[in-house]
């Protein structure tokens, strides 16, 4: 798989850029601040319908516009599928493949498979749980349309039943008929958020009971001398949820535990006005030798552990007979020398790569192919206001042997 042919309108601080692209590296050569990063952040966007920097899309939307625009031609054992997105700065975005609208939007992804490593990636060992459940969401994109749509599902419910539980406890403050209404509306609700909400658990456990041969393979690789690394689905249903006589429970099963627990919640979140039951409120544990890795281990070891997790992604899909589009960001000089060789070498194989560095002295020996060197300029847009752009050049090839 990969990516022949990226265009982008009023996309962050590009205002156009069209590029012609093939199965080789590209290399991304320019200052920090300079738009690097937004091309590989609009790639990222195409496979997961999200930025991995923000959680709002008008972000995206360069200053002034009202909408923005990605799309991209990729290229798939001899297939071709266009997948153009336009961002709007408020309203609902649209989304078509090839040129034809697409009513759920969800239907695209897999159109495109990628794998982003960021400098980011250290808080997936570092920093807080919603960090490593986006990761797991993004693991769980593989499974296909079906996996989204039940997470989709899950979100909606959730913010429908928050809202419904302050409206909850107003009524049992106030008292009266309103109260036993409300009360019966929020069995409802709880049944659809247990429903989703087990498929949503589930579909994150096979992911990790997947990956986790992958994360201690890679992470033996790059830490050859560490202690032994593990990762673990940690439901806030307890131990029970994630494992039960060996074996992952099924989706009823993790149903029915989800409806006890919200019955013995019930309560406190009227109390509180606030959802305490379900996966948005699980993690995943990263552990070297059967100690958490947050507050344990070194700065090195947690870097090790976060490009092991994202090799593991690299893995799964190709074990589904794909191979992902990877996108190194920055990411080189992050590390130090023997991580930079060791990334260099897990992905020397890949059909497309793309690699952002803000000088060539960051790439490791045996980082090669196309360069492109990403400058700012100054234009006016139509009102006369000047406007800092960016723009790309060609600057030959780096050669990976230097």
């Amino acid at each position: 798989m990969f990516v022949r042919r990226l265009s982008l309108r009023d996309f962050r601080s590009w205002h156009h850029l069209d590029l012609e692209l093939s199965a080789e590296p590209l290399i991304l050569v320019g200052r920090n601040g300079f738009g690097k990063t937004n091309v590989l952040e609009a790639l990222f966007y195409l496979t997961n319908l999200r930025s991995h920097r923000v959680s709002s899309d008008a972000a995206m939307v360069a200053e002034a516009t009202d909408t923005a625009r990605i799309a991209a031609t990729v290229q798939n054992d001899g297939r071709e599928l266009t997948v153009e997105v336009t961002l709007a700065g408020s309203g609902a975005n649209r989304v078509t493949l090839n040129s034809r609208p697409v009513r759920r939007h969800r239907d695209v992804i897999g159109v495109l498979r990628s794998v982003m490593f960021a400098p980011e990636d250290l808080l997936l060992v570092k920093g807080e749980p919603a960090d490593r459940r986006r990761f797991l969401d993004d693991l769980v994109t593989g499974l296909g349309p079906t996996a989204v749509a039940a997470k989709a599902d899950y979100d909606r419910v959730l913010r429908q039943r928050a809202a419904l539980l302050k409206t909850a406890g107003a009524a049992m403050r106030r008292g009266g008929t309103d109260a036993d209404s409300v009360i019966s509306t929020l069995d409802v609700w709880d049944a659809q958020l247990a429903a989703f909400g087990a498929q949503v658990t589930a579909h994150r456990i096979t992911m990790v009971n997947s990956a986790l041969p992958h994360v201690q393979s890679a992470y033996s690789s790059i830490a050859p001398h560490s202690r032994p690394a593990s990762i673990r689905y940690r439901s806030a249903l307890g131990s029970e949820a994630n494992d039960h006589g060996g074996k992952p429970l099924s989706v009823e099963q993790i149903e029915q535990y989800l409806l006890e627990a919200l019955a013995q919640a019930r309560s406190r979140e009227i109390d509180r006005g606030v959802c305490l039951v379900g996966p948005h409120r699980d993690d995943l544990e990263i552990s070297l030798d059967q100690k958490l890795a947050k507050g344990y281990a070194s700065h090195g070891e947690s870097w090790s552990l976060a490009l092991a997790l994202r090799l593991a992604t690299v893995e799964l899909i190709r074990a589904e007979g794909v191979e992902p589009v990877i996108l190194l960001d920055d990411v080189f000089a992050e590390l130090d020398a023997k991580r930079r060789v060791h990334l260099a070498q897990y992905t020397a194989d890949a059909e497309q790569l793309l690699v952002t560095a803000a000088v060539p002295e960051d790439l490791p020996t045996g980082v090669g192919g196309r360069r492109l060197s990403v400058q700012m300029r100054e234009e006016a847009d139509d009102h006369g206001v000047i406007r800092r752009r960016s723009t790309v050049r060609s600057d030959g090839r780096i050669d990976g042997d230097d």
